[in-house]
């Protein structure tokens, strides 16, 4: 199967988990946002989860090859604030915009448009921003386990117990 179509069965399959746990919601949206619903951060904390245990699972069995991407700093930061503005803006991150507008909310479309503006406008930009930006505080290729000098499974067995507790508080404080 080529690797177009498996992101198209996994981005669909995505989708339709980010509907069934009501994470394309507006109101959900905006009671993260406030820090009144903790829906989506669990939804998403769960996903890495799952995510990282596929993927170094895989990764173990020789049957995908891990492609690490750089860390820099610079880009980190300006892309962060600008995913912050424009979901504060709107109410909407980029993968809820697109799945509040199959459901028939087309007020997430401006959260579509804005998506696009922003890929056009990094396009036209990016040979400035290769050589300013996507340098500053460039660490290379590192990851959390390496950095730590551990395994990969030690950080996620962690990382779960930490999402675990974190859930836990939240049940707790009814967030």
């Amino acid at each position: 199967m080529s690797t177009l179509l498996i992101g198209l069965i996994t981005g669909i399959l995505f989708g339709f988990l980010l509907q069934r746990a009501r994470v394309v919601r507006y109101d959900a949206q905006l009671g993260a946002l406030r820090l009144r619903d903790m829906t989506i951060v669990k939804f998403m904390l769960t996903s890495v989860l799952v995510a990282s245990v596929g993927i170094y699972l895989l990764h173990g069995l020789g049957l995908v090859k891990l492609d690490i991407k750089p860390m820099v700093v610079g880009s980190i930061v300006i892309g962060g604030l600008l995913f912050g503005v424009g979901w504060g803006l709107l109410g909407y991150c980029p993968g809820t915009s697109l799945g509040a507008l199959g459901e028939g909310r087309l007020d997430a479309s401006f959260g579509i448009l804005g998506m696009l503006a922003g890929a056009a406008l990094f396009a036209e930009t990016y040979p400035t921003l290769k050589s300013t930006v996507m340098t500053w505080g460039n660490f290379g290729k590192i990851t959390l386990p390496g950095v730590l000098g551990v395994s990969p499974w030690l950080v996620i067995a962690a990382f779960t117990i930490g999402a675990i507790l974190l859930f836990r508080w939240f049940e707790r404080r009814s967030l």
